[in-house]
């Protein structure tokens, strides 16, 4: 039990480190706290500092996931508990104590737990996919929720109960929450465009876009 617990404020502790924000800061003395949607994650970051900064953060988050899910295996966790740290994680992420528990919307920090379990997978499954999908409508929100919806049947797929009920299943639902304020412009057609598609549609324009309107 000692263990464990110990492994899962790990985890915690990991996913909270803001490596949004400190990249942001370190290339372009930008605070992505008070820019665009306020969150620390890649989406955010390259919108306000740059594709960099935002290379960087997406690579960071992704290692935070990746590294509570080793370290909890390395401790010789079982998978229900080695799971639910991936969970972990991804609270950190989203809810981090370095920044009044605020933070992203967990997807890269999703990704980098579901590396742990299957790179291939995750880069079949999830990345590619999600590339493609910001490719045709600019927005990054609408692959995470791609990404999130996923991940439960992924998981379930590969037979994987445990890490179905207590990683994929509470992350979707962790993303989704986060990304509620994003949902709700989706809804009403006024979604951030990536900095790509600032000027020019994409292929496919789910949302207004001011080229179009003029």
């Amino acid at each position: 039990m000692v263990t464990t617990i110990i492994a899962w404020v790990l985890a915690y502790l990991i996913g909270s480190i803001p490596a949004g924000l400190f990249w942001a800061w370190a290339t372009k003395k930008v605070d992505v706290r008070r820019h665009g949607s306020g969150r620390t994650g890649g989406g955010n970051v390259w919108r306000t500092a740059g594709f960099g900064a935002a290379l960087l953060t997406v690579l960071s988050d992704a290692l935070k996931g990746a590294t509570a899910v080793l370290i909890a295996r390395a401790l010789g966790l079982g998978a229900w508990a080695i799971a639910f740290a991936g969970t972990l994680a991804v609270i950190g992420h989203n809810h981090s104590v370095f920044l009044k528990f605020r933070g992203g919307a967990g997807t890269m920090t999703s990704l980098g737990v579901i590396a742990a379990y299957s790179w291939t997978g995750m880069l079949a499954v999830f990345v590619i996919p999600g590339l493609i999908i910001v490719w045709l409508v600019g927005h990054t929100s609408v692959a995470s929720i791609y990404i999130a919806l996923v991940m439960p049947l992924f998981f379930a797929l590969r037979g994987d109960i445990p890490t179905t009920v207590a990683f994929a299943l509470p992350t979707m639902a962790l993303t989704l929450w986060s990304l509620r304020p994003n949902i709700q412009r989706l809804y009403h057609r006024e979604e951030r465009f990536i900095q790509p598609y600032k000027k020019t549609p994409p292929p496919i324009c789910i949302s207004r876009h001011p080229a179009k309107q003029q």
